[in-house]
């Protein structure tokens, strides 16, 4: 069983970045590949990002690459979402998830654990 808090969202204003934090708790964290999600009300889950086990791998979509980047410390038990040059479509609820993995997973289905979501806000 892993339980995950996600922290750090906020309100920001068009061009800013935010950090969002995952903090896990629960057995071996670093056997779990990590996924980064968002959504709006009335549409569908987003992927946004997601890390390999070992930290060594990350996959992006287009509409976020190379403006955010997920890093994980499998010492503290936590993965991070950086977010830069942020835009209003960015505003949304966001989710970390685990899944029992060693691959990136991409697939919100195949996520066995979900945290409860932070808002985030971009204002223009």
């Amino acid at each position: 069983q892993v339980q995950l808090v996600e922290s750090g969202g906020g309100l920001v204003q068009t061009g800013g970045s935010l950090r969002l934090s995952c903090a896990a708790s629960g057995r071996a964290f670093g056997t779990y590949a990590m996924g980064w999600f968002r959504q709006v009300p009335g549409k569908e889950r987003e992927f946004v990002g997601g890390i390999i086990d070992s930290g060594r791998s990350t996959y992006y979509p287009d509409s976020v690459k190379g403006r955010f980047t997920i890093s994980r410390d499998n010492t503290k038990n936590t993965v991070y979402l950086e977010m830069n040059n942020l835009k209003a479509e960015d505003t949304a609820v966001y989710y970390c998830a685990a899944a029992r993995s060693s691959n990136i997973v991409r697939l919100d289905s195949r996520y066995h654990y979900w945290g409860q979501g932070t808002q985030v806000t971009v204002s223009s």
